[in-house]
């Protein structure tokens, strides 16, 4: 039988619902509880994005989850810019989680083709 890990978002995904505002105080609290349910993996959020994503991951990083993975929200480094010299790439390393989720685009290069052959 294989083990099913869970995945939480609620900080993150949870905070672009209309009217909800987390503090970093209210981030902590929930982490914590997910944390005590038994989740295997607690997105944080973005720590790049706003002062309260950093303070969260900072407050983390000095009183971390007992069970739970926590994980940084990124994406893919900017055109032009080296990844060592990316800021977004820097914050996920900085934010003291050992696990990222790195968003990247998913676009073909070049025009759209027909597919070929006959249906």
């Amino acid at each position: 039988m294989k083990n099913i890990e869970l995945y939480d978002t609620t900080l993150r995904d949870g905070s672009q619902t209309e009217g909800i505002s987390y503090s970093v105080y209210d981030k902590v609290r929930i982490a914590r509880k997910l944390d005590e349910l038994g989740i295997h993996y607690v997105e944080g959020g973005y720590p790049l994005s706003n002062p309260k994503d950093k303070a969260f991951f900072e407050e983390l990083k000095r009183k971390p989850l007992k069970n739970a993975k926590l994980v940084a929200f990124g994406s893919t480094r900017r055109a032009g810019t080296k990844p060592e010299e990316d800021a977004g790439l820097k914050s996920l390393v900085a934010s003291g989680a050992r696990t990222s989720t790195v968003l990247g685009p998913a676009r073909a290069r070049g025009p759209a083709r027909e597919p070929r052959g006959k249906p």
